[in-house]
């Protein structure tokens, strides 16, 4: 059987959440997967991280605007390569095909409350968010089957457009296994020289989409500095430091810029490097399909404080620490129990361990080639 796999930012430079997804789940069917025959789309770029190979082949299609390329150019490509099953990976997919569609639906908070309009939200994720609202509905409509990343998305999903829930399958994400401890000396200095990090620091995977909850973030540490006789700085991802200086001016607290270090872009491959060094790793978010960071920190062995909403229990398991993200105050409070109590701290470390072991890719693709298989068995 041939299978088409829409990877369209595979190859882009600065890979994030659902690129590393189906990255991940593209190796892992290469891994396990002997007997159907795969054709990843993907869009031209500079970071040529797959190749043909085996039962595998890789088709770079011509760039063009996003809409264009799903709706129009990639359901024209899987037709001229014989596709018999199409999987969109990244939330949306084309409105007509005549290909069996399988869909992976991280989430629908584009369909939620976060407003269009809603503050904090750059013109690309404006852009992005309308259309998703105006395709995905015909896309569930018209799929034979979605997959989505937790039981608590698989409800959000059910209930939001009064589907049948046998239509609806929930996969985990996993853990790539170079997320582990970082011991070695040499490398663990050469990350911190490269990133100007500090011998202790909270780490927090902020950006400008409301639901990460930076200026939650932002007013725990606040509310952590005036009380703390040490001052111990925040180490964010890349955020635009505009963006983050009027986020500061929100929080009344101008000294704020004084204990935040902003590091750019990572590679994925130098995070766990970053983890291995942090002492606490912030994932407060206000809502969360899955939550892959909070595992990859876990894996590290480092302590992970979280939300008490959405998906994040159900991932996190015993293995972190909640709060309730809306209320800095309880962020706060965390941080410094996490910092004095030592038990409690070594105790989320052997857990974190033990829970990021749960989640693997090959786990994940086996359940996705098992729905391949099924829809094809019954063409």
């Amino acid at each position: 059987m041939r299978i088409g796999i829409e990877g369209q930012r595979l190859f882009r430079k600065k890979k994030h959440g659902m690129d590393m997804v189906a990255l991940e789940l593209v190796r892992s069917l290469q891994a396990i997967d002997k007997s159907n025959e795969y054709v990843v789309f993907v869009k031209q770029d500079e970071d040529v991280c797959l190749r043909s190979g085996n039962n595998f082949e890789i088709v770079e299609l011509k760039s063009s605007p996003y809409p264009l390329w799903e709706q129009y150019i990639l359901p024209a490509a899987a037709k001229k390569a014989n596709c018999e099953l199409l999987h969109c990976t990244s939330n949306t997919a084309p409105l007509s095909t005549s290909i069996p569609l399988v869909v992976t639906l991280h989430d629908i908070i584009y369909m939620e409350k976060f407003s269009l309009l809603s503050k904090g939200f750059s013109s690309y994720q404006k852009f992005g968010n309308l259309y998703r609202r105006l395709v995905v509905p015909g896309v569930v409509k018209n799929c034979r089957k979605l997959i989505t990343v937790s039981e608590f998305e698989k409800q959000r999903i059910v209930d939001f457009f009064g589907i049948d829930r046998k239509k609806v399958v929930a996969i985990y994400n996993g853990v790539s296994e170079h997320f582990r401890p970082v011991t070695n000396p040499e490398t663990l200095a050469a990350v911190r020289n490269k990133y100007h990090l500090p011998e202790r620091f909270f780490f927090f995977f902020g950006n400008t989409d409301p639901k990460k909850n930076t200026r939650g973030v932002l007013k725990a540490l606040s509310l952590f500095l005036k009380q703390s006789d040490e001052k111990i700085p925040l180490v964010m991802l890349d955020f635009d430091r505009e963006e983050l200086a009027r986020l500061i001016a929100e929080t009344g607290d101008p000294e704020l810029k004084n204990h935040i270090i902003l590091t750019g872009y990572v590679p994925n491959s130098e995070l766990p490097g970053i983890y291995s060094l942090s002492t606490i790793f912030l994932y407060p978010s206000l809502r969360e399909s899955f939550g892959i960071p909070m595992l990859e920190a876990m894996a590290c062995g480092t302590p992970v404080i979280t939300s008490n909403t959405s998906s994040m229990p159900e991932v996190a398991g015993d293995a972190a620490l909640f709060c309730d993200p809306f209320r800095p105050e309880e962020l706060t409070e965390a941080m410094f129990r996490l910092l004095s109590d030592h038990n409690l701290r070594s105790g989320l470390v052997a857990a974190g361990l033990e829970q990021a072991r749960k989640f693997t890719w090959k786990n994940m693709a086996q359940g996705v080639l098992q729905i391949y298989n099924e829809i094809l068995s019954t063409k």
